[in-house]
């Protein structure tokens, strides 16, 4: 079974900062028209986020409840359906004892998506990540997926290493569903003159 494994802040949806009120919540520009072509296209679809709200203390833990229906019922108005919802809630700096830790789930670690592969029978070879940001990246690398970046400005630091440079850069998941269902192989070179000047010469 293969998958799309999607971040949820800046990638699914707007990022609103640390948001669990469900009615902020608002799909991004073509996430319906993206999701639902690699649907039809037999991909399991699972996000995969950080939510380290939680350790920081900014809302419980129940929270992401009420996010994740909300996610969902959005998404059912459309005919899609997500397979999975994974989220870490540590953070080593929190605040709050129990999940101020570090962890094997927070990305850039692959943890979430390996305990999604293993409960969905997922191959991760045959997998991809979509994420907003470089640790995104690094996570589906090192899950063993092949990895998009939404060139939406959310990543600032442009931290490159093997592990984060992603396979595609796109600016929407219309975009990065064409890739995916192009079955074009052939990554960014990091050197090619394309229109991403933080790409050129690293």
């Amino acid at each position: 079974m293969r998958a799309v494994f999607l971040d949820k802040d800046g990638t699914l949806i707007e990022d609103v900062p640390y948001n669990v009120d469900p009615q902020q919540i608002k799909l991004a520009s073509g996430a319906i028209e993206g999701l639902f072509s690699l649907q039809e296209a037999g991909y399991k679809l699972i996000v995969i986020t950080n939510q380290s709200g939680v350790a920081r203390g900014y809302f419980p833990e129940s929270a992401l409840v009420g996010v994740e229906e909300r996610l969902c019922q959005l998404l059912a108005a459309e005919g899609i359906y997500l397979a999975g919802f994974y989220y870490c809630p540590h953070h080593p700096a929190g605040v709050v004892p129990e999940f101020a830790l570090v962890c094997d789930c927070r990305k850039p670690a692959p943890g979430l998506l390996l305990r999604a592969a293993g409960e969905h029978n997922i191959d991760l070879r045959s997998s991809w990540f979509i994420g907003d940001i470089l640790n995104d990246v690094e996570a589906g690398h090192c899950a063993g997926c092949k990895t998009i970046l939404l060139d939406n400005g959310n990543e600032t630091k442009w931290e490159f290493s093997a592990q984060r440079t992603p396979d595609f850069i796109v600016t929407d998941l219309i975009e990065a569903a064409q890739v995916i269902l192009s079955g074009d192989e052939n990554p960014v070179s990091r050197g090619t003159a394309l229109p991403y000047p933080h790409l050129g010469g690293r």
